[in-house]
């Protein structure tokens, strides 16, 4: 089943530490191209969300976003007990040995290096809640873009159809086709029979018809459809072959066009050419 490379994801975590938002944003583009705004905390989980996602996707410009907001009694600060008790045994000591020299006041205290202590983040869980909230999100991205791949294949499916019918339609007209195309052959050398060789005419006449004959470019055309409906049918990346293939369509379609020389062919080729490239537009976003 084929998948649309655009799609979108969001996902929240709430926990005692703070709080979770993730972000992932695709679009098409021809190869795996992510992009991540993490905090500067969390930057180490960039390898892991990179190879998570060339694991999973082939194709897509990826946006990644994640913001951490931590509690507010995570920034709140503390004294560092240890540090204020060994502290106070030193002036102790001071005054024990000098009884005159002056002693610090509290805040002084609280100003000396390692009293004062900033509760710490416990940042592994961070971590770990931000990877699994990843994989969520990634599980989701890749849900929407199935969701999407599949509508764009019932998009393509008929435009196939309508390539079927177009064709058939010539088929079915190719034998009064040709000889239209012989009878308007036959009036635009008929001023010029008197000129001409009669044989060498006739055989002129020949290689004219069988150059206007599309048997061939309707059997093409043909094969390329079944091909088409086989790849969306396959799993994996397909959007490349496919946007081969539809090359491989505006190919028969053009020759189909450059041979004609009665509406009805004509009318067939530009139809056959809007249908193509209406198929080449939703193929662009398939992966």
């Amino acid at each position: 089943m084929p998948h649309s490379m655009t799609a979108f994801s969001r996902q929240t975590h709430e926990a005692n530490w703070g709080s979770l938002q993730l972000e992932l944003r695709s679009v098409n583009q021809r190869y795996l191209e992510p992009h991540f705004r993490l905090p500067d905390a969390l930057r180490d989980l960039e390898p892991h969300f990179r190879e998570a996602m060339r694991q999973r996707l082939a194709r897509g410009k990826v946006e990644c976003s994640l913001r951490f907001d931590p509690a507010e009694g995570n920034a709140a600060p503390g004294i560092n007990a240890d540090q204020l008790a060994a502290l106070s045994q030193a002036l102790e000591q001071v005054r024990a040995q000098l009884p005159e020299a002056p002693m610090p006041n509290a805040l002084e205290l609280l100003a000396h290096p390692g009293v004062m202590a900033t509760q710490r983040l416990d940042l592994e869980s961070v971590k770990a809640a931000a990877l699994e909230l990843f994989d969520t999100a990634l599980n989701d991205l890749q849900t929407g873009r199935a969701r999407e791949g599949e509508r764009l294949a019932e998009l393509i499916s008929e435009r196939l159809q309508g390539v079927r019918e177009q064709v058939a339609v010539v088929r079915a007209h190719l034998p009064t086709i040709l000889e239209r195309q012989r009878k308007q052959l036959i009036e635009r050398l008929e001023s010029a029979r008197a000129e001409l060789d009669p044989q060498r005419l006739e055989a002129e006449m020949v290689m004219v018809a069988q150059k206007a004959d599309v048997a061939e470019e309707l059997d093409r055309l043909e094969t390329h459809v079944t091909e088409v409906e086989r790849q969306l049918k396959q799993k994996g990346p397909i959007g490349r072959r496919l946007d081969f293939l539809m090359q491989e369509l505006n190919r028969e379609a053009n020759t189909l066009s450059s041979k004609a020389i009665v509406a009805d062919t004509t009318r067939c080729a530009v139809e056959l050419k809007v249908l193509i490239e209406q198929m080449r537009e939703q193929i662009q976003n398939l992966e």
